[in-house]
């Protein structure tokens, strides 16, 4: 479980390519000091398991089906990645409630600067759109956010300087795919709503 408050800014490594899989190395010192085999690190919003690690990196397998539902399938070594580490029962919970399960991916589709902060907007794939309400949480790329628009396939976001500066969120373009979690908490009531109508 994750807060969507980004650690830290890491850098992918190498990308070694399995036969169904591939094994990435990504830097990030802060999220490795105190880590242990078997623990969880969200890779961009993508919750991965370090598998081996030293003093500035970790390494984590990626299967098929995580390639198949995140933007992890176009990586490059080189490109940066945003980190954050599970969650203690003694974080601050400054975001909400963020399980490091991506739900699709999005793409941004467009940038206005101002002089204080950024409006972006961002193409959320069609059937995550029930999950979306004005002024609800959502995570981009890890990155818990406020959703301040909505239209029929995407949603708006301002973004500060913290986060322009400290994410990814900061040098992606138009047309650059993010990740996307809806709020576990819209998708849990659906289910539940959906058992009483049965």
């Amino acid at each position: 479980m994750f807060t969507g408050i980004v650690e830290e800014l890491g850098k992918v490594r190498s990308i070694e390519v399995l036969e169904d899989a591939l094994r990435l190395t990504i830097e990030g010192p802060t999220v490795v000091s105190d880590v242990k085999r078997g623990d969880s690190i969200a890779v961009s919003g993508t919750c991965l398991t370090a598998v081996e690690f030293d003093s500035e990196t970790f390494t984590a397998d990626v299967m098929q089906e995580t390639l198949r539902l995140t933007s992890l399938h176009g990586i490059k070594v080189g490109d940066p990645v945003n980190l954050e580490r599970a969650m203690t029962a003694a974080t601050r919970f400054g975001g909400h409630v963020v399980q490091g399960h991506v739900d699709g991916v999005g793409e941004i589709i467009s940038r206005q600067p101002s002089e204080n902060w950024e409006w972006v907007r961002v193409s959320i794939p069609e059937q995550l759109m029930k999950y979306v309400v004005l002024k609800g949480s959502i995570t981009i790329d890890g990155v818990s956010l406020t959703v301040n628009e909505v239209g029929n396939d995407w949603i708006g976001l301002s973004l500060i300087p913290e986060t322009l500066a400290l994410t990814t969120l900061g040098s992606k373009k138009p047309g650059d795919k993010v990740n996307v979690e809806a709020d576990v908490m819209a998708k849990h009531i659906e289910r539940l709503l959906e058992a009483r109508n049965i």
